[in-house]
């Protein structure tokens, strides 16, 4: 792909992607989704918008498969949203009635997991690996170094990336 030369470029450009593209990519989406048309349709559509926000143009020697790259790549997104509310819902599940949150409160701490989620995403797996072990299991940086194969100064610079990453998402 060659660097847009505008914004106006880059919008022809998507909108040549989406016209030529579009129905073949909802399908492409509605078949690895098991037949559901909706979360492909909207699938579909997110990829385009990333496409737009990110304002790439040119020419593509392959638009199909790079289509299916950022879509597939979107689609596991979704389906880690997907299992994090499973999670949430299943550890409901076993929560006294009593205690119970409203439907209301479920909706924002959904919606907060999935946020943290697009966050962590954003993360190389290392990086990410290294934040949750940290921060979610409590493990101490001499232990994560070992159990990675890293060293502690790689473990302690993970870190600092993953806090400023999230720090960034945050407050920007």
């Amino acid at each position: 792909m060659v660097p847009a030369t505008s914004h106006s470029d880059a919008r022809a450009d998507v909108g040549r992607l989406y016209q030529d593209h579009h129905r073949w990519l909802i399908e492409m989406l509605r078949r690895r989704l098991g037949g559901d048309t909706e979360h492909a349709a909207d699938l579909a559509q997110d990829t385009f918008e990333r496409l737009m926000r990110a304002g790439t143009s040119g020419v593509l020697r392959e638009p199909r498969a790079y289509l299916a790259t950022v879509a597939t790549r979107l689609m596991a997104n979704f389906y880690r949203r997907v299992a994090l509310e499973r999670a949430y819902l299943e550890a409901l599940a076993v929560v006294p009635q009593a205690y119970q949150p409203s439907e209301e409160d479920r909706a924002l701490v959904a919606e907060a997991l999935a946020r943290i989620s697009r966050v962590l995403d954003g993360l190389p797996v290392r990086v990410r690996n290294v934040f949750l072990y940290a921060q979610l299991d409590g493990m101490a940086y001499r232990d994560i170094a070992e159990m990675l194969g890293i060293t502690l100064n790689m473990v302690q610079k993970d870190m600092v990336k993953a806090i400023a990453h999230c720090h960034a998402a945050l407050y920007e």
